[in-house]
């Protein structure tokens, strides 16, 4: 797992049904490409996300694959349609296991 992790959701906490809103998640990492040597040189294992998920109340709106050439402190917007009064989950998986879910409600009137 990185030595750093955070991640951030921001979502609006209102709505008017069929309105769009902005989604907007980053997640703080320590990225290794795994290309690259320490300093006694010994090559350092690739540490980088690999996916990205959101669910709006439990069904998949968004889904995003990341590569090697995805900079450090991704930080992903993207825009869905209310329909709901509900949770908006995220969520990161990584090399070595790394996982981060964060979380948001909102209210749709």
């Amino acid at each position: 797992m990185s030595k750093t992790s955070r991640t951030t959701l921001t979502v609006p906490a209102q709505a008017k049904k069929g309105s769009v809103i902005e989604i907007r998640a980053i997640a703080q990492h320590d990225m290794e490409t795994g290309f690259r040597y320490s300093e006694t040189g010994k090559l350092i294992p690739r540490d980088i996300l690999r996916t990205f998920n959101c669910r709006y109340n439990g069904a998949e709106v968004f889904r995003m694959e990341l590569h090697p050439g995805m900079g450090a402190n991704p930080l992903i917007i993207f825009t869905i349609r209310a329909t709901s009064s509900g949770v908006i989950d995220v969520q990161w998986l990584g090399d070595n296991g790394y996982e981060a879910v964060n979380q948001s409600a909102i209210t749709v009137t």
